[in-house]
């Protein structure tokens, strides 16, 4: 009979962790601390210079509410005032939460030096030609205050640096410069700086890694992380490394996917990306929001469609 009780008692203490754990996960995930799906609009291509409002309303649609802005061929905001844009998403029941803009002008062979495979050379090379008549935007080593204050013109949290040179330590102490007086400008006007990461980042140049001699080098209120997370993955590294490293860094994400014999850009859910894990270690990264991002989508529409699906099952199931 003891017997009986101490196994009674002992399935009964069992099923309750279990089920306390799952109640603690499903807080997370489906509670206010979850944040919407959200996404980068540079995977649309051109969609947002040729018919905004209708893309905007198509977005809706699916079911998207966070929305992160990027540089197009009229400029980092589509041709419009900040507050034009911000408008245009909130009337369409959406909220601008973060903008991407240049650190600094690229040469050629900085540009270049990114590409790792045959397809990032000629996804890159893409992307130059579309982009050689675009008039030239404001980028933070030049424009830093500008920048900061078209961000709070347009009422969102976040402005994040999309890219800047990292191939050599002197590029590399350049950049955390631009960065240490970005994140000023922006605190001064209430928003938060972040910094997106390609694979270039871990690389070895000169025996430092320029994301651990950013991170290093920078003050961590002050500079913050976007960690894209297939282009970390791509290099190698592991994302929950990388917010244990650095906990509470890492406010926003890009999620994308890598194909599993490409290793180029995919729809979310269908390639080697191990969301699941990712997702159950968002706190420990003091994750805000993320963005749905697939560059060179090939049928953009369709493409962020099947990724919200995926996402927004994997995560409010």
């Amino acid at each position: 009979m003891m017997q009986r009780r101490k196994f009674i008692q002992s399935g009964a203490m069992g099923l309750t962790g279990l089920l306390l754990a799952r109640t603690t996960n499903a807080a997370f995930f489906a509670g206010k601390k979850m944040p919407n799906v959200g996404l980068q609009l540079y995977t649309l291509g051109d969609m947002m210079t040729t018919d905004p409002q209708g893309t905007l309303e198509k977005l809706a649609a699916i079911g998207y509410k966070e929305l992160e802005s990027a540089g197009s061929q009229k400029g980092n905001f589509y041709g419009y005032k900040p507050k034009e844009l911000s408008a245009m998403i909130k009337a369409a029941g959406m909220t601008w939460r973060s903008a991407h803009v240049g650190g600094a002008p690229f040469n050629m062979s900085q540009i270049m030096k990114m590409a790792k495979t045959a397809e990032d050379s000629a996804r890159i090379q893409k992307y130059l030609d579309k982009m050689k008549d675009q008039p030239k935007s404001l980028n933070l080593k030049e424009n830093y205050q500008e920048l900061a204050d078209a961000a709070a013109e347009g009422g969102i949290g976040y402005l994040v640096c999309s890219s800047i040179p990292v191939n050599t330590l002197d590029e590399i102490k350049s950049a955390v410069e631009v960065f240490n007086k970005s994140g000023e400008a922006c605190k001064k006007v209430g928003v938060q700086f972040a910094y997106h990461n390609h694979t270039s980042e871990f690389d070895e140049i000169e025996g430092h890694r320029p994301f651990d001699y950013i991170l290093a080098n920078t003050e961590k209120d002050m500079v913050k992380m976007e960690l894209d997370l297939a282009w970390a993955t791509k290099a190698k590294q592991d994302p929950v490394a990388l917010f244990k490293m650095h906990p509470g860094r890492f406010p926003l994400w890009h999620v994308k996917d890598l194909d599993k014999t490409t290793m180029s850009p995919a729809e979310v859910g269908t390639g080697i990306v191990d969301f699941k894990t990712i997702f159950d270690n968002a706190k420990t990264s003091g994750m805000k929001y993320y963005f749905v991002e697939q560059d060179g989508a090939p049928k953009p529409i369709q493409n962020v469609t099947n990724s919200y699906n995926y996402l927004d099952k994997l995560l409010h199931a």
